[in-house]
């Protein structure tokens, strides 16, 4: 009996130590699920593709003259759609 517990005071300080480091070790996991979960579900992807170019070029036609008007649908002095 006296060497059981011999080995059990042998065997206390491995055993707790092995439990805390598995312990880390799932607790580093679940953080790192939890981010990677996170980070994949609040990606910022836009659907509106930016081209500088294009938008110049839009705000170049509508300074010139209306698109409605260019349409051939019918425009007031400020070239905003007129309801007939």
């Amino acid at each position: 009996m006296e060497d059981i517990s011999e080995l059990l005071k042998e065997a206390k300080p491995l055993y707790f130590q092995r439990k805390r480091r598995r312990n880390q070790l799932k607790t580093m996991v679940a953080v790192l699920v939890c981010v990677l979960g996170l980070g994949y579900f609040t990606q910022d992807s836009s659907p509106y593709i930016y081209n500088l170019d294009n938008l110049d070029s839009q705000i170049s036609q509508t300074a010139d003259g209306s698109i409605i008007e260019d349409m051939g649908l019918p425009t007031d002095e400020f070239g905003l759609l007129m309801v007939v």
